[in-house]
């Protein structure tokens, strides 16, 4: 009999779950699950453009739906599937994503007093609310604690764990003093389906607390309580508070509680992996190895390398952390990223676009990536930054915005729309040399997400800028399939089969297509990135000196020299 696992995957918008074979990787039932709250599911404020939040009763409510509509659609699939063969579940997140809890591990928006305030809810991965305490978090550390950033890239982030909590408690205080701790839904879902949510006795993931709380096994776990009390007294008393041991993923948090086994209809002897994020869970599912770099795309995007922990690593300045175990057990998990790729098309479709390229956002898309396809490298003469959601790597800078220059009277969309794939692929050229540089090799590049698999002119652009293939990962649910790998790996070998991820990544993950850089593109291509370097230093960085006179006229002729070859 064949054995299953079930892989969660807790998305910005929405939840789904996938039910997934183990000898193979097939997946044979999937179910989706729209958060209702909020807008798309984020809990927004329109005079707080930062502010993004979500409703924790969401996830449970998903976890429910989406499990019980993927067994039925299972059932429908032959007569052999029984919800008694699914042996494990996993659990993948956004992140960093903290929530305020009381003593029992319930979300403080569960109780009348803060059911309708936003900060007693989760603070959603893109809450970049709290970017002036990150930046005090970084100063101090610069200061008396150089050590701890050197291993998050240089600079502490708004997106994380200590910046949001210590925002909180600026923004209201009354929610932060109810708060006995603060738990990272990853943390807090497996938690939840194993029955115990304790915040003094469940266990935390070593993906969110390596990356994004810095947690670190070289000074004892959590930064010390001297270095958060400079911060915040408060802080210094609440770390007391936090559990200091973290757990690679391939550990379980326990067994599916009697409460959620009656719930979903399955035993009480399903495994529950230790949580991770998203991004982490999904490079597994891609097959990340030493020297692969998965690039996971959809409304931003993540970068994950693993490398030997068993070898000497640089620190990296720019990524967002190296942390032994954050992806696989016996490997330093390396994460960097983009803060803004499919969230940069969707908003020039949504506000920029007219209606003569289609009635609806998908006509828009199908349409612009038609006509934008037709345009050779250089063509338009335009150049853009990726930055309308700030800089994850390597400028990690919240407060950088987008740029499009070049434009005349007679630009077009569609040239537009060419000139923001083409900075996104810019972007994602300067971590890929940022990584190359400080000794870590990169032998292939796997892409995944729902960007990669449907969006061909921005793969095809991608190889070109890049100059390297780009293979498409054979799932489009990675980070669910991560977390059904997981689920696995958590059962045992006497259920699943498997000693270690490496096993289960054969059986259960491949690649279903490769696009090859063209070469003439790439020649371009390499003279509009140092363009792109230009820009993205003189308006990135403080140390670059110069001027931007060269940057219109070099565009132009590029351009002009593309069109006359064109003709020809």
């Amino acid at each position: 009999m064949n054995k299953y696992t079930i892989g969660l995957d807790f998305g910005t918008n929405s939840c789904r779950s996938v039910i997934v074979d183990i000898t193979n990787g097939n997946e044979i039932a999937s179910h989706v699950f729209e958060y209702p709250s909020g807008e798309a599911g984020v809990i927004i404020n329109h005079d707080i453009p930062n502010q993004a939040r979500q409703n924790p009763a969401d996830y449970l409510l998903g976890i429910e739906t989406t499990i019980n509509e993927a067994i039925r659609k299972a059932k429908e699939t032959g007569p052999y599937f029984s919800p008694n063969d699914i042996i494990g579940i996993g659990i993948d997140t956004t992140g960093s994503s903290p929530m305020p809890v009381d003593s029992k591990g319930n979300p403080l928006c569960f109780q009348d007093k803060f059911k309708d305030e936003p900060a007693a809810m989760v603070w959603l991965w893109k809450d970049h609310t709290s970017y002036a305490e990150a930046q005090e978090i970084t100063e101090l550390a610069e200061k008396i604690r150089p050590q701890y950033l050197a291993k998050i890239g240089g600079v502490y982030s708004s997106e994380w764990f200590w910046s949001k909590i210590w925002h909180c408690q600026k923004e209201n205080p009354d929610v932060f003093n109810a708060a006995y701790n603060f738990v990272e839904i990853c943390d807090w879902i497996p938690a939840v389906l194993s029955g115990d949510t304790n915040p003094k006795s469940l266990k935390r993931s070593i993906c969110a607390a390596g990356h994004k709380a810095l947690y670190n096994e070289q000074w004892g776990g959590l930064p010390d309580e001297e270095f958060l009390e400079r911060l915040s007294p408060e802080l210094g008393k609440l770390r007391n508070r936090i559990v200091n041991k973290a757990y690679p993923t391939e550990e379980r948090a326990g067994y599916l509680s009697e409460e959620w086994s009656k719930k979903l209809g399955l035993t009480t002897n399903v495994a529950i992996a230790v949580g991770a994020f998203d991004a982490h869970m999904g490079a597994v599912a891609a097959g990340v190895k030493t020297g692969t770099l998965v690039k996971i795309m959809g409304t931003s995007t993540c970068d994950i390398m693993v490398y030997p922990n068993n070898k000497i690593l640089a620190d990296i300045p720019g990524v967002c952390g190296i942390v032994n175990g954050s992806v696989m057990d016996g490997y330093y998990g390396i994460e960097a990223g983009q803060s803004g790729v499919g969230d940069i098309f969707l908003w020039f479709v949504n506000n920029l676009v007219p209606d003569s390229y289609g009635k609806t956002t998908d006509e828009k898309f199908i349409n612009l990536e038609n006509l934008a396809a037709k345009i050779k490298p250089g063509e338009s003469g335009l150049m853009a930054l990726d930055w309308n959601n700030g800089n994850r790597t390597i400028l990690v800078d919240t407060r950088l915005t987008g740029l499009l220059l070049g434009q005349t009277l007679l630009t077009k969309p569609h040239e537009i729309y060419r000139a923001l794939v083409e900075a996104t692929a810019f972007g994602a050229l300067a971590i890929i040399d940022r990584i190359e540089e400080y000794g870590v090799t990169i032998a292939e590049v796997v892409n995944c997400g729902g960007l990669a698999i449907r969006n061909t002119l921005l793969m095809q652009i991608y190889a070109d800028v890049i100059g390297r293939p780009m293979k498409i990962s054979r799932s489009e649910q990675t980070p669910a399939l991560g977390a059904a790998i997981f689920a696995a790996i958590s059962a045992g070998k006497l259920s699943s089969g498997y000693d270690n991820i490496d096993q289960a990544q054969t059986a259960m993950t491949g690649i279903s297509k490769v696009y090859n850089p063209i070469k003439e593109n790439h020649d371009v291509y390499k003279k509009l990135y140092q363009i792109y370097k230009q820009l993205h230093d003189g308006f990135g960085t403080m140390s670059w000196q110069g001027n931007m006179f060269n940057v219109m006229k070099d565009l132009l002729d590029i351009r002009d020299k593309i069109r006359k070859e064109k003709k020809c």
